[in-house]
């Protein structure tokens, strides 16, 4: 069984910075992509980032301030939010494919305050 754990969600103030963290454990194989998803309440789930072998693509509404990192053969993958803006506030969840299938995280929250 798969499961991903996510860690480094909380609160921060606007302009303040949090590191998302999450690993992956049980029987997966071939990590092809990495991600970072993030909904916020009455909106619909959305991309943050997303990280395959180097390559990464953010949301526009990140761009400059997220970093994405990924170990594929760890299957472990961080975001590093800084520059944190209220409508940044949201539960991120995180994301492994393998092969086609999608492995999710719990989701942690994280909240900025103004």
């Amino acid at each position: 069984q798969v499961q991903l754990v996510e860690s480094g969600g909380g609160l921060a103030q606007a302009g303040g910075s949090l590191k998302l963290s999450c690993k992956a454990s049980g029987s997966i194989r071939g990590v092809d992509t990495m991600g970072w998803y993030r909904q916020a309440p009455g909106k619909q789930r959305e991309l943050v980032a997303r990280i395959s072998y180097g390559d990464s693509n953010y949301a526009d509404s990140v761009k400059g301030r997220f970093t994405i990192s990924g170990d594929h053969a760890k299957r472990t993958v961080d975001l590093q939010m800084n520059s944190l803006k209220p409508e940044d506030t949201a539960v991120y969840y995180c994301l492994q494919s393998s092969r086609d299938v999608d492995y999710w995280g719990q989701g942690t929250q994280v909240t900025v305050s103004s």
